[in-house]
């Protein structure tokens, strides 16, 4: 009898925790229907995804519910946003605390932008030699309108004039420390770091950012406040801003100084020196094919390439090529910001930090690798073999993108 009662009870727990998940992914899908079905969870905690190439490229600024989320820990939650502040301090004669209100006092500026994470495209990069990180397609990047205080006017209530290099108490670095915890900093915040030059130039347009696409940010994007560094890798974009500090020198944090640096295909796990490379800032000309997968099936004749290019520093793009023979021959793509409207680097108006969208249409009579690589107004250009930058981090992975089609057989 006891046992019967016990089975009994058993799988009445089972058919509840079954119900309670069913219900659970039924809200999930009536909260969020494109999330649910559109993202590719690639870590589950800390929880990092990214959407399908094909979404990524449905739209010149990236929805909210497609935008990547890369995560070192557990996301934070503030209640209470009125007593929520970020306190300055450091280098500088006058620490204190600011609030939302007193942010949100301050000139607003919507600034386009694109943030890139460092690792994106690390799984091509992994099919050369291990490397660790998370396994990021082509996804963990978008192009965002961010609405926000620029972080020149935030300093400068604190006597930090506009193009300051250096405090008077010898401040030259600006550290962003978040509300998160996390496993590489021994359960302490994510911090990060940027030039006192670069955030007190107007023309950087660092932002205190408070919305995202004209709405509140949400938890997964920073809310309430998050750092917003265009041009620059997206790890230096500190989310759940607790506190910025005014330091002599650059952020002493895991993720400025023994992660997010750049070594040679030489360097391995047991001969690294963190010391001998600097953080890395600024992203690299990248592009990469959204509208093909890695293989894809098709039919005989015309085939339409899209995708995205965007480069760090403010540096536009001066060209999108596309090849399909692998290299030999190419084409120049058309790009365009908006839709129906062409891209010129060097136009006043273009949005110097966003990444600019390309489409062509070409012949593919047989099977064949179609290749993509970008120049940007530097005249940098994406190297031809990830085997050149391959590093043991798996990051900047920008070498040409490449897809295989074969043609005769349609998966469309």
């Amino acid at each position: 009898m006891l046992s019967w009662e016990f089975s009994f009870q058993s799988h009445c727990i089972t058919f509840v925790i079954m119900l309670w998940a069913c219900c659970y992914c039924i809200a999930e899908f009536l909260l969020h229907p494109v999330m649910v079905f559109l993202y590719f969870t690639l870590l589950q905690y800390p929880f990092n995804a990214e959407p399908p190439r094909s979404a990524l490229i449905s739209s010149y600024v990236t929805p909210v519910d497609l935008f990547y989320k890369r995560n070192h820990g557990p996301i934070p939650v503030v209640d209470d946003i009125e007593r929520y502040s970020v306190l300055i301090r450091g280098l500088i004669d006058n620490p204190r605390e600011l609030f939302m209100r007193d942010i949100k006092m301050l000139p607003k500026y919507n600034v386009t932008a694109t943030l890139q994470c460092a690792g994106n495209r690390r799984t091509a990069m992994s099919k050369v030699k291990t490397v660790k990180g998370v396994g990021w397609d082509v996804s963990a990047i978008g192009n965002g309108v961010w609405g926000g205080a620029k972080l020149a006017d935030v300093l400068e209530l604190f006597g930090i004039s506009k193009l300051t290099s250096t405090t008077k108490s010898g401040g030259k670095h600006v550290e962003f420390v978040s509300i998160d915890k996390c496993k590489e900093e021994n359960g302490g915040p994510y911090k990060a770091s940027i030039p006192l030059s670069q955030a007190t130039n107007p023309e950087a347009d660092v932002l205190v950012a408070y919305e995202m696409n004209g709405e509140p940010l949400n938890r997964d994007h920073g809310y309430p406040l998050r750092v917003v560094v265009p041009g620059v890798i997206g790890a230096r974009s500190v989310k759940w801003l607790d506190c910025i500090n005014i330091i002599a020198e650059e952020s002493q944090g895991f993720f400025m100084q023994k992660d997010y640096k750049m070594f040679p295909p030489s360097v391995n796990w047991d001969n690294i020196n963190w010391s001998t490379r600097r953080p890395q800032m600024d992203f690299p000309v990248q592009s990469a094919i959204c509208s093909l997968e890695d293989v894809t099936a098709i039919k005989p004749g015309k085939v339409k390439v899209s995708g995205y290019a965007a480069s760090g520093g403010g540096r536009g793009i001066d060209r999108v090529d596309v090849s399909v023979d692998g290299g030999k021959t190419w084409v120049e793509a058309s790009r365009y910001q908006k839709p129906g409207v062409q891209y010129i680097s060097d136009d006043m108006n273009s949005d110097k930090w966003a990444w600019v969208l390309f489409d062509v249409t070409v012949d593919a009579p047989q099977s064949t690798e179609i290749v993509v690589k970008a120049v940007d107004s530097a005249a940098n250009v994406q190297p031809e073999n990830v085997q050149e930058i391959w590093n043991l981090r798996g990051i900047l992975n920008t070498s040409w993108h490449r897809v295989q089609v074969r043609v005769g057989h349609s998966n469309m």
